[in-house]
């Protein structure tokens, strides 16, 4: 996920990592906050695969900086990372399926469309699971109440979803 925040951000403008990082936080803190230690390497690895290009320069003080932008291999990527299939693990899709959201923008209405399609559909199967779970009988009280939390939050993700791809479809 930090990848697309990276190339996302990058996307807009051409930042220091420094930026990136105040980009990110200003724009997704609500969603995720990753440090600096996260940034770094995952800038590396963007490099090399030849998705970000760097710019070495002296500021005025006198210090050394790097300039960060998104090459077409960078654009590309940004969007295969956002059609990717969704995570397996459903602690970790509704965080990053909300980033992906997010950043849908960069994408075409077809492929916003087919974005929002992926996301519905693991959101119905995460749903389906959650209320065999409940139907099963087997969950202590606190367990149930939690479960059922959690159905509200994917039917309302759904309709969410649903609301974007009639969005995207006009």
């Amino acid at each position: 996920m930090i990848e697309l925040l990276i190339l996302y951000e990058l996307n807009k403008k051409v930042l220091t990592m420094y930026g990136i990082s105040k980009e990110i936080h200003n724009e997704f803190s609500v969603l995720t906050t990753p440090s600096y230690g996260t940034i770094k390497p995952a800038l590396n690895r963007l490099a090399k695969a030849d998705c970000v290009k760097t710019q070495k320069t002296m500021s005025q003080g006198g210090r050394p900086s790097t300039y960060y932008s998104i090459s077409g291999t960078g654009v590309d990527m940004m969007k295969e990372l956002l059609l990717e299939q969704p995570l397996e693990n459903p602690i970790s899709f509704l965080p990053t399926a909300r980033v992906k959201i997010s950043c849908a923008s960069v994408l075409n209405n077809k492929e916003q469309i087919e974005l929002f399609n992926l996301l519905k559909l693991k959101s119905e199967n995460i749903s389906l699971d959650i209320k065999k779970l409940l139907d099963s009988g087997d969950l202590d009280y606190y367990k149930r109440m939690a479960f059922d939390n959690l159905i509200c939050e994917y039917k309302n993700f759904i309709s969410l979803l649903e609301g974007l791809i009639r969005a995207s479809k006009n």
